[in-house]
């Protein structure tokens, strides 16, 4: 048997240039990153009031709707925004509503689905390193 020299690997360029970072400062640090998972939900009452759809004209064939349009935006605005899956998103959806004790039911993910198609999302939002707003009044999500 031949004994063959074994390849060391060689460290790649980019190992060599890649400048490395001290944290000086661990107390900052430790709060940016505290800082990263903070959310602020701002929900208005009248949006809440607004949960379900105001009945107009005589009841169609069918199943009815339980929710109105901004409901269902509200709730995909933040599963966008938030990169949450429709399950999760209204899992979020459920968590909020019941720290608000607020008495509405939450639309599930296959109503998400199949109501989101005709809805337009406005996500006229950056990602950067500034804190995340959102309001919910009665014309909607704002982020």
């Amino acid at each position: 048997m031949s004994q063959k020299a074994k390849k060391q690997p060689a460290a790649s360029q980019g190992q060599q240039n890649k400048p490395r970072y001290k944290v000086r400062n661990w107390r900052a640090y430790t709060a940016s990153l505290v800082a990263r998972g903070s959310i602020t939900v701002w929900i208005d009452e009248e949006a809440l009031a607004n949960w379900k759809p105001k009945l107009s004209g005589p009841r169609r064939r069918g199943g009815q709707l339980q929710y109105s349009s901004e409901a269902i935006q509200c709730l995909l605005t933040l599963g966008v925004v938030l990169d949450l899956p429709l399950r999760q998103t209204e899992g979020f959806g459920q968590s909020i509503l019941t720290l608000l004790k607020a008495d509405v039911p939450v639309p599930d993910y296959s109503t998400l689905c199949r109501r989101g198609k005709d809805l337009p999302l406005d996500l006229s939002t950056s990602k950067g390193h500034e804190p995340l707003h959102m309001v919910v009044d009665s014309r909607g999500l704002k982020v």
